[in-house]
């Protein structure tokens, strides 16, 4: 019987082969070496089976297209860009908040060369990493402080762990929200060390209720602004302008957790109404937590504003250290919020406050063009391309009832797999996320920009020629 084993290709051969050796210009040694005995073993597997000799010729005949294959897979990053075509403007599997090309020159030229992060420039001595962003947020929020972490749960943590660690906090039950990945504010309040005391119904709470369970051990009155959810009906809350009156009275302090974070009233370009962080400042809020890859358009981080005394005592925390944001974060912040300076700037330059705002004619418009540029790239009869009225989404856990109206291309398949194609969207080497509904795919233009039209056409020009032949 033929040894089948001698016919297995020797490791350094397959390396300083002409199909092979080109690889090390450009993927680890370490990789290609082991993609080349990942794809000999398999063979080996297939002899050790019995599989027939021709079938073992085969497969050692296209063991070098097998092995640049997996190297190359193995060589891409796996966060990579993508489009998204889904019209939820902060969607959180996808990365929220956009971040423009502008501020990315910012935080390049920081990244690229050594900065100022914790070095005071004017007494040349070792400084603090959030006083680069205190002028610019106690400014633009009204808050007499700042401190910046790495997201909006690590900033509510902080600031219990802070305040109210070993003493009991307030908070409607109205309002024990669960925010993304299962985190709730329950848990959180655990972690930090103070007892949760629940007021109220789940559908109404008053002021007598926080009152009533005021004690010895009270250390905080919380506020929880249900950015993700809204209970509708026979419902009321207590307004943060009101808890203020038993702040005053008992001298405790008050916490709002905004959530979402807005900077700016929506509600004027048409938006449903969002309670602003200047606001809470305003209405005597000693501190105010919010997300900044939300509403507010910037990188994940979690902002902290407010009374400078419990601000100084957050830094001394040790936490804080465990929380802190890195140079690029401050860096893609700092730029973020210098838009806020100018209202009308910050509509138009922060991608999110840009496709939140974008008006139906200038929605309409794109999708007229990017539909003329498929039809020039892609006619058959089982493809049809059309336009059809939907509604976008907010997105991020923010402005949950808020249906933003918007128009889709969409496309029906009568001779292949819906499925299947969409699959193949995604397998693009840039992958392009689409709604899929009633078998059909939706492409929403809110959230598809210029640059990306090339892009999507290729693409379902690869998903027509992927999935061909697959049907229903």
């Amino acid at each position: 019987m033929e040894n089948l084993f001698a016919l297995l290709p020797k490791v350094d051969d397959l390396l300083e082969s002409e199909n092979i050796k080109d690889l090390l210009d450009y993927i680890p040694r370490k990789l290609v070496l082991d993609s080349i005995r990942i794809e000999i073993e398999a063979i080996r597997e297939k002899i050790k089976g019995q599989r027939p000799k021709d079938e073992i010729n085969k497969e050692i005949e296209d063991i070098h297209f097998k092995i640049r294959k997996r190297a190359e897979k193995r060589n891409k990053n796996k966060l990579k860009r993508v489009v998204n075509c889904t019209g939820v403007v902060i969607h959180t599997n996808l990365g929220r908040s956009l971040i423009n090309k502008e501020i990315m020159e910012n935080i390049s030229e920081i990244a690229t060369n050594y900065s100022n992060l914790e070095y005071d420039l004017e007494t040349g001595t070792r400084g603090l990493r959030y006083s680069h962003l205190e002028e610019i947020i106690t400014e633009i929020t009204g808050g007499e402080s700042t401190i910046v972490v790495n997201n909006n749960a690590a900033a509510v943590l902080l600031v219990l762990s802070t305040i109210a660690k070993g003493k009991e906090v307030i908070v409607s039950r109205g309002e024990l929200i669960e925010i993304g990945g299962a985190f709730r504010i329950p848990e959180v309040m655990e972690q930090s060390g103070a007892t949760l005391i629940s007021v109220g119904t789940t559908n109404k709470t008053h002021l007598r209720d926080y009152e009533n369970a005021i004690n010895e051990d009270t250390g905080a009155l919380l506020k929880v602004h249900t950015s993700n959810y809204r209970i509708l009906g026979f419902t009321s809350s207590v307004d943060s302008e009101k808890l203020f009156e038993l702040r005053k009275k008992y001298d405790i302090p008050l916490i709002e957790d905004l959530g979402s974070g807005v900077l700016v009233d929506l509600s004027k370009y048409g938006i449903e109404y969002e309670p602003t962080v200047q606001e809470s400042i305003k209405k005597g809020v000693d501190v105010v937590t919010f997300s900044g890859d939300k509403l507010l358009g910037g990188p994940q981080v979690g902002i902290i504003v407010g009374r400078r005394k419990y601000i100084e005592e957050m830094k001394k925390n040790p936490l804080t250290r465990a929380f802190r944001v890195d140079k690029f974060t401050i860096s893609a912040l700092e730029a973020t919020l210098r838009y806020y300076f100018d209202e009308e700037r910050a509509i138009n330059e922060i991608p999110t406050l840009k496709m939140l705002t974008m008006s139906m004619e200038e929605i309409e418009k794109k999708t007229k063009v990017l539909q003329e540029r498929i039809l020039e790239k892609i006619e058959d009869p089982g493809m049809t391309i059309h336009i059809e009225n939907s509604y976008s989404e907010v997105g991020g856990g923010s402005l949950p009832l808020e249906k933003l109206p918007t128009k889709c291309i969409v496309v029906t398949l009568e001779k292949m797999s819906t499925q299947a194609f969409e699959n193949n969207l995604r397998r693009f080497h840039i992958p392009i996320i689409t709604r899929l509904y009633k078998d059909k795919i939706y492409f929403d233009l809110r959230t598809i920009r210029n640059e990306e039209f090339d892009i999507i056409v290729e693409g379902l020009l690869y998903a027509f020629e992927k999935t061909k032949g697959v049907m229903q």
